[in-house]
């Protein structure tokens, strides 16, 4: 058995328009519950030694937040193939991820991040967490996966859903 587990996060809320969608940024409730999704992390031993994230404003701006108030001191790879990538994209990213990496997360949209979570789950976790997860990814939510592959292995029903949760200030 590993340590490895993987968090799959929809970035926080987001304001409504800017002159084009890659630039929207968070709102200040957005800003909030970021910060206490990682405060969750960090009470949950969680804090991420790397961080995959999409290169939109919102999705950086979410993981700048988590990474605070998780005190992760991870350099997050911005990636502008996950901003519009469908899940198969982000998998294969994930699939770079250094091998030594313990708690990896991926900071990107919906339907990408909820789709890759379902599609993770090896259909082996927490009955209460999955529903949970299957209940709504909204902004802010973030799905934590003990992955027992190497990183490079990763793939579908790779994954055991331990937690679920939707940060909220």
């Amino acid at each position: 058995m590993t340590n490895r587990q993987l968090i799959v996060m929809r970035h926080s809320k987001a304001e409504a328009f800017a002159a084009n969608d890659h630039d929207r940024e968070l709102t200040d409730r957005g800003r909030l519950d970021a910060r206490d999704a990682g405060q969750h992390l960090a009470d949950t031993g969680r804090v991420p030694d790397h961080a995959l994230v999409s290169s939109a404003a919102r999705a950086v701006s979410t993981w700048r937040a988590v990474a605070e108030a998780s005190g992760s001191t991870a350099d997050a790879v911005v990636d502008d193939a996950v901003y519009g990538g469908s899940a198969d994209v982000v998998l294969e990213a994930l699939r770079t991820v250094p091998e030594d990496a313990e708690t990896v997360i991926f900071v990107g949209h919906n339907p990408t991040a909820a789709s890759l979570a379902h599609d993770l789950e090896d259909g082996h976790g927490d009955p209460t967490v999955l529903q949970a997860m299957l209940s709504g990814y909204a902004t802010s939510a973030f799905a934590v996966f003990q992955v027992e592959v190497p990183w490079a292995e990763l793939a579908s029903e790779t994954g055991r859903i331990v937690d679920f949760y939707v940060g909220r200030a």
